[in-house]
């Protein structure tokens, strides 16, 4: 892999930071900042967890294996969008109310959908390292099909908050189905030839 090719993603990724905040910077964040911010972040968090589910589907497709070493990184921007927009909620929304807020999250369930998304998502961040994956062996596997579970939750999180104008959502919905059916297709294919490769060593065992 070229050793540019990696910084070059990562500045790829931050972009959506730095747009954020030369918009703060000039004051062009609307008639309202806080919403801003948090619709802005919100969906750069939607976008990158799902960005990070293709990679494995594209490499595939592209024969290109270097792209699975930036799935954990585009994951991880993921993760820090997600962060972005859940501390824009905490902090400026509700200034640590936290009586508040755990009202509006057992009240609304769209609030409800967006924090069992970015609490999936903590515990898939925090083991995201190299020396994790080998701690966790077979089990680390495991855990990380949750961000399937964490892309839903979003996806539902964003379908409900919108309400009337569900294009985007709906999008973003289209894209989780599409690589949610290949993964499904692919588990299938290698079931199929398990047992067909099963059926072939008993056949000649006999």
């Amino acid at each position: 892999m070229r050793f540019w090719l990696k910084p070059t993603i990562f500045l790829i990724c931050a972009i959506p930071f730095g747009q954020l905040a030369y918009n703060a910077n000039s004051g062009d964040l609307g008639v309202n900042p806080i919403d801003t911010i948090t619709r802005f972040t919100g969906s750069w968090a939607l976008i990158f967890l799902i960005g990070s589910l293709a990679v494995t589907p594209l490499r595939r497709l592209t024969g290109w294996n270097e792209l699975i070493k930036f799935r954990r990184m585009i994951g991880l921007f993921a993760f820090a969008y997600a962060l972005a927009h859940f501390a824009t909620y905490l902090v400026l929304d509700y200034f640590f109310d936290w009586q508040a807020i755990a009202k509006d999250i057992l009240k609304r369930p769209y609030v409800t959908a967006g924090f069992t998304a970015f609490v999936i998502m903590i515990p898939l961040a925090l083991t995201s390292s190299a020396a994790m994956i080998r701690r966790l062996g077979k089990r680390w596997q495991q855990l990380h099909r949750l961000v399937y579970v964490a892309a839903i939750a979003g996806v539902i999180h964003f379908y409900w908050l919108v309400k009337a104008d569900i294009r985007r959502p709906a999008q973003y919905g289209a894209v989780l189905a599409l690589l949610l059916g290949w993964r499904l297709v692919v588990k299938l294919r290698r079931r199929n030839a398990a047992k067909f490769a099963a059926g072939a060593s008993l056949a000649r065992s006999q």
